[in-house]
This record gives structure tokens, sequence and C-alpha cells, in this order.
């Protein structure tokens, strides 16, 4: 599930498709799996890029 990430996996201010469990009402607990070293420089890697984009389209919005 896509969540704002609040310092999870080392993570803040970024909404990223992470392991959840859901309920009646939604997002009950975000799931912090054990990731090694490779697999935590991907999910960086995916963070770095959804920030680029939503810089730029930050940037897109402003200019607008």
């Amino acid at each position: 599930c896509c969540v704002w990430l609040q310092g999870e996996y080392g993570l803040k201010n970024v909404y990223l498709g992470v392991p959840v469990k859901l309920g009646k009402n939604g997002i009950e607990q975000i799931i912090e799996l054990n990731l090694n070293d490779e697999e935590k420089k991907l999910l960086y890697a995916s963070s770095d890029a959804v920030k680029e984009v939503m810089s730029v389209l930050d940037k897109m919005s402003v200019s607008a």
C-alpha cells in the first residue's frame, strides 16, 4: 500500500508502497521488513526518484 512514511525504513516525508496491515478503517500498521543492504539501497533509490518527480511537479505548478 502506498503510505506517507514518517521515519519507517529510515525515510521521512515521502509516499512509498510498503507492506501494511489494513483494517476496516484503513491502514492500521506499517510493517517494517528486515531488508538487506541491496534492498535498502533500492528502496532509498525509489524514495529519491519519487521526491525528484514531486519537486519537478511542484515547480511546474508554481509557474502555471
